[in-house]
Order: C-alpha cells, then structure tokens, then sequence
C-alpha cells in the first residue's frame, strides 16, 4: 500500500514553507563558514602549514564521496525532515565538542580532521535530503526562482561568513566564533522542525540494498538525454575543477603574489554568483531550462578565457564577474530539469549518482592539473621553452613568457575545453531537446523501475 503525499495546502504556502527552511539554512551556512574561516586562521597560527589545511578538506570531502550511494537509498526510504534535523544536530554536536576541547586547551589538528570527516558524512545527507525536499515543497514552476535562492545562500555565505568571521575573531576569539555557529544551527534547527515538509511516496520494499541502489541507474539508463545532461556536467565539472585549482596560483604569479589583488578577484567572483543568483530569481532563467544550461557552460568558458589571457584587474574583474555570473543560471537551470523529471520517491538514488560522479571528478581534476601546470606549462612558457617556439610562438604571443604564463597557458585550455563541452551539449539532440522530449514526472506516477531489479531475479 503507498502512502499519500502530503501537499501543500496553497502555492503561497508551500513557498512560504520553503523560505522559512531557506533562511534558516542560509544562516547556519554562514555560521559554517565563520567557522571554517577562524579555524583556518587558528590551524595557520598553530602550524604554519598549508598541508594541515588541505588535510581538513580531504578527510572532509572522502567520508561524503563515500557515503554518496547510500544517502540515496536513505534520502528515499526515510523521512527526510528527521534527516535534516540529524543533519544539523550532528553538525551542533561536533561543534559543540570542539569548543569544549578549545576551552580546555585540548584542541589539535587531528580533532578537525574527525570533525570534517563526521560532519561530511551526515552532511551530505542532511543536504540530499534538503535538496530532495525541495520537489514537493516548492510549486514547479518556482523550482528555477527556489535553486537560486540556494545559490544566493551559497555566494552569500562566502562572501559574508569571512568577512563577518574576520572582525568578530580577534575581539571574541574563536570560543566566540563557535558559540555564534551553534546560534545559527540552532536557528536552522527550529525552522525544519516547525516547517511543513511534505513526505513523497513510499512503496513497501524488501530489496536487498545493492539491488536498491541500482534503482536509480534503471532510470537514468533508459533516458538518453538525462545521461546527456549528467555526462555534460561532468566533463563540464572536470574542466571547471581544473581551472578553479589554478586559478588563484595564476592571479598570484601574474599580479607580483599580491594577496590584496587576490582578494579583490575572488570578492568578485562572490559578487558576481549572488547577483546572477539575484537576476534567476527574479527572472528564472530561459526556456526551454536547457538553454540556461548549455549558454551559461559556454558563457562561463569565455569569462574564464579572458582571465586567463590579462595581466592586470582591469580586465580580471569584469572577466571574474562574468564567469560566476553564470553558474546561477546554470546551476538553477540544470537542477531544475532534474527536479521536474525524476519523480520524487527515487530522486536521493538518482541524484546521488550525480553527487557521486560530481564527487570522483573533481579530485581527479585537481590532482591531474597540479604537476601539468609545475612541471609541464610552467617550462614549456619559459622564454626559449617548447611551447614559444611552436607554431610560431603564438602561445608566448597570446599568454606572456616567463613565471605564471604557463599557469595561464593551462588555465586557458582548460577554458576553452569548458566552452567546448558546451557546445558540444547542444549537438547532442536528446540533450538539446530534453524538455520537450521527456515528460516531466506524474504525481501519481507508478514507479515500475522500483520493481524491475526484482523482477530480474
């Protein structure tokens, strides 16, 4: 026996639920990021070390890649209010312990590393479950409006959690810092716990959990352009990972190491996400969503083009602007597909395929792109290397010579890869037609798919 969906009572309810949840995430996100920043400043004073650092993201971002295939079937089979109410808690918990441990002059590197790796885990599920949630909170046509408020919250909390971090930690110290974060998970907390979060369709399952898993490469299989649209974003991904773990070693080298200059970039780059997060949620992007997709990977590739080829922030800024300007659209525009095409009650196992190759790519991209760039570019561009003198120098001509042009150099393919995959998006016409060739998901759908690993026994 299936279960009825709770549905919202109104439209104007459903938003109003949704932006009571939103805000209170917003905050707890800027409180995490204020975390994050103090923590970074603490671990620099404590060791001076930029491995202690990098460590704290990897025991982060593991614990997440691996945990990704079973969110799904959780997200799916239980309730995914509770989830993001554990979630939050467990993120309070963590928290909570690692000020005891400061208090106490008990705090080291190593307790960060638990704390990523615990907060990264529940987090991912706390966030699949949010995300999820999202089809049945939110009216369809407003899924475009209610993923760029996702993105606002994202490049808001960037750009405010450092800045508000940076002149609250001198004067309360970092005691201060995470009693404030505690407030916001707090905050966050009570707005899940009082919001109506409507439930999708259960069905009784006696799957065993590989077999559940695999529910969501059933769906996608049989669906040429969602494996278009995903194959896309992660070759998309790969290429964008690439130029991101470069890019502040390019502004660096090419600006004499001015951390002012630096700075001043990456605040653009913040400005730009939440205007264009401003402008989707007014707007809500093109139709048909695909277009928002493909021209925003196209015009992210030509922003990132122009960085790659000036030496001064007369053209940084506005190429930066325009880079993050685009990743609103189409971020809020890709997500938008997949929430009206895949019916709720499988969509934490289809979309944790998504998080999941999401999740292999980018390390790949970073690990592939360091040694190009020391041991490859960097030579290659020195004046005399074997890049100035093919094709008649037009790399040294069009980059520069000397330290950071090979940076740049690499910086620049992979842009122009980027501009690439997009276009190469729209040749493929299951993927340019997708909208008008798949239909979106029935609330009343029966998913066969569910069944069809049974049935193979």
């Amino acid at each position: 026996m299936r279960e009825n969906v709770s549905t919202p009572h109104s439209t104007r309810a459903s938003m109003q639920a949704f932006l009571i949840v939103w805000l209170g995430q917003f905050g707890s996100q800027v409180g995490s990021r204020m975390t994050h920043f103090s923590l970074t400043l603490w671990a620099w004073e404590i060791t001076g070390q930029a491995t202690a650092l990098a460590l704290v993201g990897f025991f982060t971002q593991v614990p997440r890649l691996l945990i990704t295939p079973f969110a799904g079937v959780i997200v799916d089979r239980w309730n995914r209010k509770q989830l993001m109410i554990v979630g939050d808690t467990v993120a309070s918990a963590s928290t909570l312990v690692m000020l005891w441990l400061y208090r106490t002059d008990q705090l080291q590197i190593w307790h960060l590393y638990g704390a990523g790796a615990i907060n990264g885990a529940f987090g991912q599920i706390q966030q699949l479950a949010y995300t999820t949630s999202m089809t049945l909170m939110v009216p369809r046509r407003h899924y475009s409006r209610a993923i760029s408020l996702n993105f606002l919250s994202g490049y808001g909390s960037n750009i405010f959690g450092p800045a508000v971090a940076g002149i609250l930690y001198p004067v309360v110290g970092l005691s201060g810092i995470f009693l404030t974060d505690l407030g916001t998970f707090a905050i966050a907390t009570l707005t899940v716990l009082f919001a109506t979060i409507p439930q999708p369709n259960h069905t009784e399952s006696h799957t065993i959990w590989y077999k559940d898993l695999a529910v969501g490469f059933h769906f996608l299989a049989h669906r040429p352009g969602m494996i278009g649209i995903l194959v896309t974003a992660a070759l998309f991904q790969l290429t964008n990972e690439m130029a991101n773990a470069i890019h502040a070693p390019m502004i660096l080298a090419r600006s004499g190491s001015s951390a002012q200059v630096l700075a001043i970039v990456s605040a653009t780059a913040g400005a730009g996400g939440v205007v264009g997060a401003i402008l989707m949620t007014v707007w809500q992007g093109p139709r048909p969503r695909i277009y928002g997709v493909l021209f925003g990977m196209v015009g992210a590739g030509f922003s990132k083009i122009g960085l790659s080829l000036s030496c001064n922030l007369g053209l940084w800024i506005p190429m930066q602007f325009c880079s993050s300007f685009n990743f609103p659209i189409m971020g809020g525009s890709g997500n938008a597909i997949w929430l009206s095409k895949v019916p709720p009650e499988i969509q934490g196992r289809v979309f944790s395929i998504s998080l999941l190759i999401k999740g292999l790519i980018a390390p790949l991209g970073r690990l592939l792109v360091g040694p190009l760039a020391d041991r490859v570019f960097e030579p290659a561009m020195m004046p005399g290397g074997q890049l100035n003198l093919v094709f008649g120098g037009i790399f040294g001509r069009i980059f520069g010579t000397g330290k950071g042009a090979g940076i740049a150099t690499l910086y620049g393919l992979c842009a122009v890869a980027m501009t690439i995959v997009g276009l190469g998006g729209w040749c493929y016409r299951p993927l340019r037609t997708i909208e008008a060739n798949l239909p979106d998901y029935s609330p009343d759908y029966l998913p066969d798919y569910e069944t069809a690993t049974e049935r193979s026994d």
